[in-house]
């Protein structure tokens, strides 16, 4: 009995592993997808030109058709709704990502959190606490933010 309840246990609590390059690759794309879009949720408005900043970076980043990006964001949207933590995201991309492309994915947070030219504490605090869940250090963190900041205008 004490076997068979471990068993259930570790189903439980044993990360998700995707058996395929393909199925790691959508885990990826849907757990960039889901941080923008929590960005993108984080603003009490969500706004033309913050979707527009996340779907210019999801086609930038992988190479979708029109029709995969809309599927790719309404998917993340859902999925931002009901998830409870941002372990199974920034896991799959600390695993995946290099260090470079995880700074890379919190300078991309902070492009969407000003493209509406208007920073919200919780944006802020949002893409904080992502940074450390992807090991970004305080350093790099700063920097990307401030590349943002520059390339959307805000000096």
């Amino acid at each position: 009995m004490l076997r068979t309840l471990k068993d259930l246990f570790d189903t439980f609590t044993a990360p998700a592993q995707a058996s395929s390059p393909a199925e790691r690759e959508h885990e990826l794309q849907l757990g960039t997808a889901v941080l923008l879009v929590e960005v993108m949720r984080a603003d009490p408005t969500i706004t033309a030109a913050e979707r527009a900043t996340v779907l210019d970076t999801l086609r930038g980043k992988f190479s979708l058709a029109d029709d995969e990006l809309a599927r790719l964001l309404e998917l993340a949207e859902d999925t931002a709704r009901t998830s409870h933590d941002y372990h199974r995201f920034t896991s799959a991309m600390n695993e995946h990502f290099t260090q470079a492309q995880k700074i890379h994915m919190v300078e991309t947070m902070w492009q969407v959190a000003y493209s509406d030219a208007h920073l919200d504490a919780h944006e802020n605090h949002l893409i904080g606490k992502i940074a450390g869940l992807l090991h970004v250090t305080h350093g790099e963190y700063i920097g990307a933010k401030m590349r943002a900041r520059e390339a959307a205008g805000h000096a």
